[in-house]
């Protein structure tokens, strides 16, 4: 409408960059103090926060993707090891299904989001099979998605949606179930699943639903499974970004607070939320699973970010309809990877 408020949480830094380059975004290198700004993020934060050498956003909150959720006793009950490469994962699937059991629990429904579960499966397993530069090219639409590297991550995916013993409840299930409910079926007595893929704030809903449960005891978490050995330091980051519209003190006394160390205790000292700025110290996390996620962050070798997020808003959106036609339908992959490449042409 033209009247955007003075601070506003940003869908993410595609949109960013599309309002950067209209001039929306106030320069923040001239409110915020860039020493102290240096030191507490690492360059790759503020990269993402760049546009044409001016810093316009700042992430307050960050989550780890690719973490895979399990109940330890589950595990325990079949004998079974925490896999560390997608080839042993696959094993674990394949002996828990011809033990009449399922492996999976998804959930993809998200109103008007309804997808975005699907694209962090995606995005993952782009990583791990490609590495962050070809993962870099595929974001910023440099790739098409009819390319023979982009389908073998769409197969790989399918190796676990597009078999109906892989996944509780079978396709409608994946397709009606809110991501933030499909999680509930680790926790059912016999289990329906054993395996549940979402990011480090699904750490929240659980302890919400079911309090007496002990994160760390209770459920656990592994880190998303080796595809290529040249990539198995490589995590893929979540965020919340702010940006700054209007140039007020007020405004610019906000932005400068919650880029700091105090500010973003708050959000670490609840479960579920991680913080970009690396001198928050790992000790204030509330337990031993956001702890181990924290030191995930910081040990990690190679950082990228939401790719869907870094994507255009028409690619981003056409990315989470072209996951639920997926789910629907697998077979229709080509057709699928032909749309999105015509949305690619057109946005980029």
């Amino acid at each position: 409408a033209g009247n955007p408020p003075d601070i506003a949480g940003l869908p993410g830094p595609g949109k960013m960059k599309e309002l950067a380059k209209e001039s929306r975004l106030i320069d923040l290198n001239n409110v915020l103090n860039m020493d102290q700004i240096k030191k507490d993020y690492a360059a790759g934060w503020l990269d993402m926060a760049t546009v044409d050498g001016k810093l316009v956003g700042v992430f307050i909150k960050a989550a780890l993707k690719g973490l895979v959720w399990y109940r330890p006793e589950n595990l325990e009950a079949e004998k079974i090891k925490v896999p560390v490469t997608w080839d042993q994962m696959i094993d674990i699937c394949e002996f828990l299904i011809n033990n009449n059991d399922t492996p999976w629990a998804i959930g993809i429904e998200s109103g008007a989001a309804s997808g975005w579960v699907g694209t962090d499966w995606l995005e993952n397993i782009f990583l791990r099979m490609y590495g962050p530069q070809m993962y870099k090219d595929w974001y910023e639409g440099k790739i098409p998605w009819t390319s023979n590297e982009v389908k073998s991550v769409w197969e790989k995916w399918g190796e676990i949606v597009a078999n109906p013993k892989m996944i509780y409840g079978g396709r409608q299930y994946v397709l009606s179930t809110n991501f933030g409910q499909a999680y509930e079926s680790l926790f059912t007595d016999p289990p329906n699943a054993y395996f549940h893929h979402q990011a480090s704030f699904i750490q929240s809903f659980i302890k919400d639903q079911y309090p007496d449960l002990k994160p760390g005891k209770d459920f656990l978490f592994f880190e998303f499974p080796v595809i290529n050995n040249k990539y198995k330091n490589a995590i893929e980051a979540g965020g919340d970004i702010f940006g700054m519209f209007n140039d007020t003190p007020q405004a610019k006394a906000f932005i400068q607070y919650i880029s700091t160390v105090e500010a973003q205790s708050y959000w670490v000292k609840e479960a579920g939320a991680l913080s970009p700025n690396r001198s928050v110290q790992i000790g204030i996390y509330p337990d031993e699973l956001s702890k181990a996620q924290a030191r995930i962050m910081k040990k990690a070798e190679i950082v990228v970010f939401d790719a869907s997020d870094m994507m255009s808003g028409q690619m981003n959106n056409a990315f989470w309809s072209a996951v639920v036609k997926f789910v629907e339908n697998p077979a229709d992959i080509d057709n699928i990877l032909s749309e999105l490449e015509k949305v690619r042409k057109e946005a980029y």
